[in-house]
């Protein structure tokens, strides 16, 4: 599947902006890692990209998540890697390969990644950087649904948490403009 033919089955499945915004930004990072890992990017921008594309299906059936993806994608997707990551972000499965740990912590750190902007005096991600993040990170209750520790999990990639948070950073300041910020 190519990206666009993705982005638009994307737009089919999910109608709230914001949620788009959020896919389009575990893509941005999803392109980054796989950059710095010399993997192809376009294979995990597809995994980062169509994470979510089950989520406002099943946001109210949380079990469900992940496994409605499997039957969206099922005939259009057959890269398993893709798939397995999608469905470990979940919670479905243990993540097993580099995409899917990637995949994994990227998820929840674009959230906190984009509380942080707006809560920065500019409200733009370009007066973020990784020492204002990292003050972000270490306080719980700030944007409290990013997952700490599973954004940790990222050292199973082989990336220490400073260089994936840099990596996702830089990756989503590079879409600013797409993510409104």
């Amino acid at each position: 599947m190519k990206r666009e033919e993705a982005f638009e089955l994307l737009k089919s499945h999910l109608k709230h902006k914001n949620l788009i915004k959020h896919s389009l930004a575990v893509e941005a990072c999803m392109r980054a890692l796989a950059e710095k890992f010399n993997e192809d990017p376009e294979r995990w921008g597809l995994a980062g990209l169509l994470h979510d594309i089950d989520y406002e299906r099943t946001m109210d059936n949380p079990e469900r998540h992940g496994l409605e993806a499997m039957e969206i994608l099922k005939d259009k997707i057959q890269d398993e890697e893709i798939l397995h990551a999608i469905r470990s972000h979940a919670y479905k499965e243990e993540p097993k390969t580099k995409m899917a740990w990637a995949l994994y912590s990227a998820d929840p750190l674009t959230g906190l990644i984009v509380a942080a902007a707006l809560m920065h005096p500019t409200k733009k991600l370009e007066g973020v950087d990784l020492t204002f993040l990292k003050k972000r990170f270490k306080e719980k209750r700030f944007a409290a649904g990013a997952n700490r520790e599973q954004i940790k999990q990222c050292e199973k990639t082989g990336l220490s948490l400073d260089e994936f948070m840099q990596t996702c950073l830089d990756a989503m300041k590079g879409i600013s403009d797409n993510l409104g910020l």
